[in-house]
């Protein structure tokens, strides 16, 4: 009995982790090469040929940096149990108000992402019917379409999705979706490449957009700092570091596993986003959509561009899943430890279900996780600006999630000593990092009153 207790369970009791540096690099790619690939090449239209690529590197630099040192700070530093959630990672480190502090960012944001991949959703969907419409019609008809429709389709069908029990049986819907990520990413750079070295080249600049020609100086200004928020926001996947962490089985160690992944998924990431962005610049210049497989930078082969925005629904679709279980599971707990004996949150008796297997059935599960769904389609029916709706998210979480808590974090397990050399350069990045946050939220925020000035609640029109 011992035997196969051990075998069903992990070293802190838990279920037993199965998890492995591919299936950590598979989670991360899901999470990382997303919706914010599609609005690189606009990002560096804004910042130009030499900001641009740098500013890339740059960010993957610290994600990868940052990175690791939140994967040596998910054990208890006195205890060695293992930290299940980001939340627990930084209470253990530091104490009570960090914790706080690191929920209220961290699941404000993983809401505003899922909110994010359900507006992309839709927009995906709604390019795939414009593209049939602009094959028949011409390019220069309008073939505008309501985007509601297909938010509540994208709805359902994570409302079903939904109902996998937790992180740890994602694995399959995340290979799924990192096969789609590369896809579509494929497809963008072979387009640009083509469009690139098809002739009518394309104005491009060292400096991006040019004041009095594309823009004026405030637009100028505002759009650049977007861009840093919208290549932030094409990093973001600390917010779930943990989460993925704690999928991973203890031997060999799980921080080491979780590294090699994190180096894997962001030096893969890091090649298809210069070459998606800088490519995708290359084939509009300073006229780059916001989104370039559904702002019609391409309309033929109509084909391939609907692929494109299939393999894009698909992994969305997945992606939803890796930044809401999260969620799922801190409501979950903290609903079972307040009413431990309520039958409604605690039973679930087993299904059989056909091709399925056996399922755990929860009415309290069905009920809440409905209900989250319901909530970010409606929100995101209310808020349907792709890019400063990304910028934002990315300004938002790119500074407390993946840099400060991670570098406080390292700080007082290694009981770096205060004015020290090491100590004064990572805060040094921490204040850096901050205040280009702040500029990027300033420039995303800037966009979306400007947006709302014109916009009509509920009526998001592709």
């Amino acid at each position: 009995m011992e035997l196969e207790a051990s075998n069903r369970y992990g070293d802190d009791g838990s279920s037993k982790r199965t998890g492995t540096w591919v299936t950590a690099s598979a989670h991360i790619i899901t999470a990382v090469i997303g919706s914010g690939v599609l609005s690189l090449s606009w990002a560096i239209a804004q910042l130009g040929w030499i900001a641009g690529p740098m500013a890339l590197v740059i960010f993957s630099i610290i994600t990868w940096f940052t990175s690791t040192l939140l994967a040596d700070s998910c054990r208890d530093p006195v205890s060695g149990k293992r930290c299940s959630c980001y939340m627990d990672a930084v209470k253990s480190n530091l104490g009570g108000i960090s914790n706080k502090f690191c929920g209220l960012a961290q699941y404000v944001n993983l809401v505003g992402i899922t909110i994010g991949y359900s507006i992309t959703s839709a927009i995906s969907m709604a390019a795939i019917e414009r593209s049939g419409c602009f094959h028949k019609e011409g390019h220069n008809v309008g073939c505008h379409v309501k985007n509601n429709k297909f938010m509540i389709i994208f709805g359902i069908i994570e409302i079903i999705l939904s109902q996998i029990p937790n992180f740890h049986e994602l694995s399959w819907l995340s290979a799924v979706a990192a096969v789609m990520s590369f896809g579509y990413s494929t497809i963008g750079l072979g387009l640009s490449i083509a469009k690139a070295v098809g002739g009518n080249q394309a104005r491009t600049s060292l400096t991006g957009t040019t004041v009095g020609v594309d823009v004026t100086s405030w637009q100028k200004t505002w759009n650049c700092f977007e861009a840093i928020g919208n290549i932030a926001f094409a990093f973001a996947f600390s917010t779930v570091l943990v989460e993925i962490q704690d999928t991973l089985k203890p031997n060999p160690p799980e921080n080491e596993s979780m590294k090699k992944a994190t180096l894997v998924g962001v030096s893969v990431t890091t090649v298809f986003y210069v070459s998606c962005g800088a490519l995708g610049y290359a084939a509009f210049g300073n006229n780059a959509p916001g989104n370039f497989l559904t702002g019609f930078g391409f309309y033929e082969p109509y084909w391939l561009i609907d692929m494109a925005n299939v393999f894009i629904i698909v992994h969305l679709i997945g992606a939803y899943q890796v930044f809401c279980q999260p969620i799922f599971k801190q409501v979950e707990d903290r609903c079972f430890n307040r009413w431990p004996n309520s039958s409604f949150i605690k039973e679930s008796p087993p299904i059989k279900l056909p091709l399925f297997g056996v399922y755990s059935f929860s009415v309290f599960r069905v009920v809440w996780r409905t209900g989250y769904v319901i909530l970010t389609i409606v929100l995101a029916m209310l808020l349907p600006f792709f890019n400063a709706i990304l910028g934002l998210l990315g300004a938002a979480s790119f500074w407390p999630l993946t840099v400060y808590f991670p570098i406080q974090m390292h700080i007082s397990r290694e009981q770096i000593r205060a004015f020290s050399w090491k100590w004064i350069w990572l805060n040094f990045l921490v204040l850096l990092c901050l205040i280009v946050s702040v500029l990027a939220a300033a420039g995303s925020i800037a966009t979306i009153v400007k947006d709302l000035s014109t916009y009509e609640p509920f009526n998001s029109v592709s």
